[in-house]
């Protein structure tokens, strides 16, 4: 995906420098490739899934960070559900540190799906202004439940931003999930994750985002790493 410098002009966004370069990019100009991390941390996460799921998300950061090109192409964020909660806005994995993640309350899958979106949207209007190349931005969503809140419409805008590929959306049901709604919410058929299997999922994903950094912003499709060490297909 090419940067359109039309849509924005220099200097439009908090920020940006008198060149109408964000600071940010000026140490690191390389092309990005925006990922939100989506986490359940309700209460039926409690215990041995959210202990699996911080050693994921730790054993994420060392995997970008072994990779010289991802780990200043692939930007990462994590939103947590419930209730919503930013934890960092979008940083290269080289800076990334990620959160420990404790159980919470219910389970707004929709009000997070919304948030994402905004997220990405907002940076992709700073990538534009700054003139920095990105690449189709990821959401990666993990449940082990059902939506507590109205998700339709959280559904509708996400399948639309997909069809106009304006991202890429993948969800990923742990044990009590409620697989047949979330197929329903979700654009593609979920994933669902052998036992407590975080670490080989966020091995994949990491994998699966270097691949999408060494390949060219414009390029449409690229072949992923099959899923099957730790997705039950």
């Amino acid at each position: 995906m090419s940067k359109d410098l039309s849509q924005v002009p220099y200097g439009q966004l908090p920020g940006t420098s008198t060149f109408g370069f964000a600071e940010e990019f000026i140490d690191n100009p390389e092309p990005r490739c925006p990922c939100v991390l989506l986490l359940d941390t309700s209460g039926s996460m409690a215990g041995r899934p959210i202990d699996e799921l911080n050693a994921g998300l730790a054993s994420f950061k060392q995997a970008l960070e072994q990779d010289s090109l991802a780990k200043r192409r692939v930007e990462v964020s994590v939103v947590t559900f419930g209730p919503v909660e930013c934890h960092n806005g979008f940083q290269t994995a080289d800076i990334f540190t990620p959160p420990l993640l404790d159980v919470t309350g219910d389970t707004p899958m929709g009000a997070a799906i919304t948030k994402a979106i905004e997220l990405i949207e907002d940076r992709k209007r700073h990538y534009t202004a700054a003139g920095v190349a990105y690449y189709r931005p990821w959401v990666f969503l993990i449940t082990d439940g059902a939506p507590t809140d109205d998700w339709r419409a959280a559904s509708a805008a996400l399948k639309d931003a997909v069809n106009k590929k304006k991202l890429a959306f993948f969800a990923v049901a742990v044990q009590g999930a409620d697989v047949g709604l979330l197929s329903e919410l979700s654009p593609r058929k979920p994933l669902a994750l052998r036992g407590l299997m975080f670490r080989e999922l966020f091995g994949w994903l990491s994998n699966s985002l270097g691949a999408v950094s060494r390949s060219s912003p414009t390029q449409e499709t690229l072949a992923l790493p099959p899923p099957s060490d730790w997705a039950q297909l």
